[in-house]
């Protein structure tokens, strides 16, 4: 299983927005500038973000973005699943007749993944953006 930019970018821009923002609105081009990415990129990121409740958005000279929520209220799992990235280590569709080899039933090494795939969002369902933050992550 593999992060994809999706969804390392979404959490970097959301951590930097809740460490730096302070509640104050801050300019995609600042996030971007600290976190080394790519602004039209992030400007997608935080169009869904927006839409799925996890940011504000001011417009005019001060503008920017805000969360919309507290820090320590958003999830790092959340967030990936917000963006459609969420945690999966099967090949199987959630709820489908078809297994992992594209025929009824599951492969033997099924199990060790879908534990591995629970073990990791409960994970990133303990952390918040706050706790990053704060630097507070075990």
């Amino acid at each position: 299983m593999k992060l994809g930019t999706k969804g390392r970018y979404a959490v970097m821009a959301l951590v930097d927005l809740a460490y730096y923002g302070k509640g104050q609105p801050l300019a995609i081009t600042e996030i971007a500038t600290r976190q080394a990415l790519p602004v039209p990129y992030l400007e997608q990121l935080f169009s869904k973000l927006r839409q799925r409740g996890f940011v504000a958005s001011t417009r005019g000279q001060q503008g920017g973005y805000t969360l919309a929520r507290q820090a320590d209220a958003i999830r790092i799992a959340e967030i990936l699943e917000a963006i459609g990235e969420p945690l999966q280590t099967t090949r199987c569709k959630k709820n489908s007749e078809i297994g992992c080899a594209n025929k009824k039933g599951r492969c033997l090494t099924h199990d060790l993944w879908a534990g591995l795939e629970q073990q990791m969002h409960h994970y990133l369902n303990g952390i918040s953006l706050a706790d990053v933050c704060q630097r507070n992550v075990a």
